[in-house]
């Protein structure tokens, strides 16, 4: 294997994630993942009942079953890239990409913008990219959940995939160092993540059966989260161009994020929420009621178009950024283990 190649592979898969998105009528590996865990799911309701201990045991499970079939499939995935390159590297650059949803989120985020003043055609496009209860919602609470979705998600579907991909990367080129040891690369530990975070969307949730079913699956998103929404936090005043603002709106992110219940999406909002000088949080209504976000950024403006699109700015050049940081490391690491 070529020292450079693990590094080439990300850089393609970010390329093709861009250029492409989740395109509708492809077949997508979370769409597996989503049956796997809603068939596992009544498997596991039939035998716990409402007890919350056999439903804890279960989730646990549950969880085990999911996230480790998801890497083994992308670890098997590799395999087959590195024995036949030929089917096996696009094969492996599909799934990669498949894994990042920065070039889905713009596209979604912005399609919303698009819609309005049509506040019907504008619900309905928001409708498909937020939890909250869309139908009565203004304008200014529109662009308001649109400058949210796209700076929580910003994490959740494109830096912790993308930090876990460059860590898989990293641990192949290990390999040459560590021939008795096997080692998943990027597709495992990105599909492995994938594979909780999907999880977390479908069972993390605090109400019924599910707040003793779904506990394993939210911690483990909750826990493969924690670091690269951190180093999210700490990168962004760069991407904006702004680094003696590292320090001061990293502390920033952490205090206004605090509050929020998740230990990951209110740090995710609060970072881009400074770097854009956008005022985000407040009362979201939900299925099973309202909720009150805290208040990020108080200082800033509230969402207009402009700040949702610098939002969606500072994520494109923070990916251009972890890039350019990560991909020429990876092949010096690559070219330090290769043999002389």
């Amino acid at each position: 294997m070529s020292p450079a190649l693990p590094a080439l592979l990300v850089l393609l898969a970010c390329g093709l994630d861009r250029l492409l998105g989740d395109p509708l009528w492809a077949p997508h590996p979370v769409q597996a993942m989503g049956w796997a865990i809603t068939g596992l799911r009544r498997a596991v309701e039939a035998w716990a009942g409402d007890a919350p201990r056999r439903l804890r045991l279960g989730g646990l499970l549950l969880t085990l079953l999911v996230v480790g079939a998801s890497g083994l499939a992308g670890w098997g995935l590799e395999a087959l890239a590195w024995r036949f390159p030929p089917v096996g590297v696009p094969l492996l650059v599909l799934g990669l990409a498949s894994a990042l949803a920065g070039g889905s989120l713009g596209r979604a985020v912005r399609a919303v913008l698009v819609a309005l003043p049509d506040l019907p055609l504008a619900r309905a496009r928001l409708a498909r990219i937020v939890g909250r209860q869309v139908s009565h919602l203004p304008e200014a609470e529109i662009l308001r959940a649109a400058a949210e979705t796209a700076a929580e998600n910003a994490v959740d579907g494109l830096f912790a995939p993308l930090f876990w991909m460059l860590a898989g990367a990293a641990l192949l080129q290990l390999g040459p160092a560590l021939p008795s040891l096997p080692l998943p690369g990027p597709l495992a530990l990105a599909w492995g993540f994938k594979a909780a975070s999907t999880l977390d969307s479908m069972l993390g949730y605090r109400h019924g059966r599910m707040r003793w079913l779904g506990t394993a699956g939210a911690r483990l998103d909750d826990l493969l989260t924690w670091l690269p929404t951190r180093l999210v936090a700490l990168s962004l005043p760069l991407a904006a161009g702004r680094p003696g603002q590292t320090l001061p709106w990293l502390r920033a992110a952490l205090r206004d994020g605090a509050p929020d219940p998740s230990p990951n999406a209110g740090v995710s909002e609060a970072a881009f929420a400074h770097a854009a000088g956008v005022r985000l949080g407040g009362a979201n209504t939900y299925a099973d009621g309202v909720r009150i976000k805290p208040t990020l950024a108080a200082g800033g403006r509230p969402p207009d178009r402009a700040g949702v699109e610098r939002i969606l700015a500072l994520g494109d050049r923070l990916e251009l950024l972890w890039l350019v940081l990560a991909v020429p490391a990876l092949a010096f690491l690559g070219a330090g283990w290769a043999p002389g």
